[in-house]
């Protein structure tokens, strides 16, 4: 049987998804497996590394009930970036592994950033100190968990991990172990200076390789235990985020990707290594280059929030609330009638790093509506991309367009919003399952579908099905408004850093 299909493995926070797709990109089958959640203290979210290993084999069968597993020619992993686990000599785990929502870092972040410098550490991993990588939570074990950190053997993020279960060599994408904080990005290796500073060495880490490299084929053990041939070959995929990046096909001249998920998350490709505080450094699902990315932790997490916290909705019961809320939002004028929302509600990565940073509802009346509000809200997202973009883009190199994909890129009001706002057309992309296929875009380039990844990416990224212009008054009247925006949070940023102290019980 004619071997005619890859599988893009994608295991995010919530859930494993394995994908199969043929040369043009197009899903032939899927099968999907719950991970659970734990959080067995404030700050700390863990999941089990036999959970990853479970959830990837259950997917990987269930796909298997839809397509035949003689198909399928290779697999590749795109997975939740900043979540680790360690393991013994023995390769069994030595406590659950934390995943990139985890605070236990915080309190390592400045003794950290003072014992190696802030800008060089922002230098070498190409990440502002920021409380979302590996890296702080590697000094919170040397520092609290000293016994549990001299008994690890390995220690591996989620692509490693599976990759180690499926072939029985720990080894890893560079695109997946650079997130951890880790690497240093223009050598792309391990950086000496900062696994010396958190108490590792370089034989407690997986061998490097880059995305789209072969890797090995499966172990027998693991044939067994997912259905699939002995002879498959395991490529190198890496993050869910750059692998969502090529499966939008940010290769393209002008493109950056737009996510409009859980979190809001932006990307645009380029071969030089920089850094900026308007960006994180990522290493691309390619053979060479980098990704450029931003990111806002609140999403479509905060349209869900408002929408059953504030509003008191349950969308559950009420699944036609969110066009309800549209409409009555595209009825209120830009600026949602003098309203501002910052949408900081689980802190700030790009551009001001501030872990501590709160949302602000700025400028309400008794005369607002819930149509405002909502209104509000999907401007804020708007501004604060528009404010990342345009800086991204003077640091590295020109952006004229988006491509948007995830949940929120179906609101047409919202993509108008943003082209307008930022001045840059937004392509809405049929794909829907962009991480998914970012990876199957590295398995094909590894079993030999295709020369390159970006080859794989162009051929294999799915049609833009519908384009928002900016509109040339929307976009003047953005452009002041966005003066005005910009202003609020550098103005009320002490203010806030004394309530939160507050909150938490520090004195004033």
């Amino acid at each position: 049987m004619t071997r005619d299909l890859v599988i893009g493995l994608d295991s995010s926070t919530t859930a494993a998804k394995a994908i199969a797709f043929d040369r043009d990109g197009n899903a032939q089958g899927e099968g999907r497996a719950q991970i659970a959640l734990a959080n067995p203290q404030a700050g700390w979210f863990e999941q089990r590394a036999e959970d990853w290993r479970h959830s990837a084999e259950t997917a990987i069968r269930e796909l298997l009930v839809k397509v035949k597993p003689e198909r399928v020619a290779a697999i590749a992993i795109s997975n939740q970036r900043e979540s680790f686990a360690q393991f013994d000599a023995e390769n069994t785990p030595l406590r659950p592994g934390t995943l990139w929502l985890d605070e236990r870092g915080r309190s390592e972040i400045e003794r950290l950033a003072q014992k190696i410098g802030r800008s060089e550490i922002h230098r070498i991993s190409g990440k502002p100190v920021d409380l979302t990588p590996c890296l702080y939570r590697c000094a919170w074990f040397d520092a609290h968990m000293p016994d549990m950190w001299r008994k690890t053997a390995k220690t591996a993020e989620v692509h490693g991990v599976l990759i180690h279960h499926l072939t029985g060599q720990w080894v890893t994408s560079t695109a997946s172990a650079d997130p951890m904080g880790l690497l240093d990005m223009a050598a792309q290796d391990w950086s000496d200076t900062l696994i010396d500073a958190v108490g590792l060495s370089r034989a407690q880490l997986p061998k490097l390789v880059r995305p789209g490299q072969k890797i090995a084929t499966l172990t027998e053990a693991a044939a067994k235990a997912t259905g699939l041939p002995r002879d498959v070959v395991v490529v190198a995929g890496g993050g869910d985020g750059q692998c969502a990046g090529s499966g939008a096909n940010v290769f393209e001249t002008g493109r950056a990707y737009l996510n409009l998920g859980t979190a809001v998350v932006s990307g645009s490709f380029g071969e030089a290594y920089a850094y900026d505080p308007a960006f994180r450094t990522m290493k691309a699902i390619a053979e060479t280059g980098y990704i450029y990315e931003s990111c806002l932790r609140t999403g479509t997490f905060l349209v869900n929030w408002m929408v059953e916290q504030l509003f008191n909705i349950d969308p559950a019961r009420n699944p036609q609330i969110f066009k309800t809320l549209e409409a009555e939002a595209a009825l209120s004028p830009i600026g949602a009638n003098g309203l501002a929302l910052v949408p900081y509600w689980s802190g700030s990565m790009t551009p001001y790093w501030d872990p501590h940073a709160r949302g602000i509802i700025a400028g309400l009346t008794a005369s607002h509506r819930r149509g405002d509000v909502y209104r509000a809200l999907l401007e804020g997202v708007a501004l604060e991309q528009a404010m990342v973009t345009g800086r991204i883009a003077r640091v590295t190199q020109p952006i004229d367009h988006f491509v948007a994909i995830g949940g929120g890129a179906a609101s047409d009001l919202w993509c108008q919003i943003i082209a307008d706002a930022t001045g840059r057309k937004v392509l809405r992309s049929t794909t829907v399952e962009a991480s998914s296929l970012g990876a199957a875009a590295a398995a094909a380039t590894g079993v030999g579908w295709y020369a390159s990844v970006m080859e794989a990416a162009r051929a294999m990224t799915g049609d833009l099905t519908k384009t928002f212009t900016p509109d040339g008054k929307a976009q003047a009247r953005y452009a002041e408004l966005a003066a005005i925006y910009a202003d609020l949070w550098p103005s009320l940023s002490k203010w806030n850093a004394r309530m939160a102290a507050f909150a938490q019980g520090a004195p004033q």
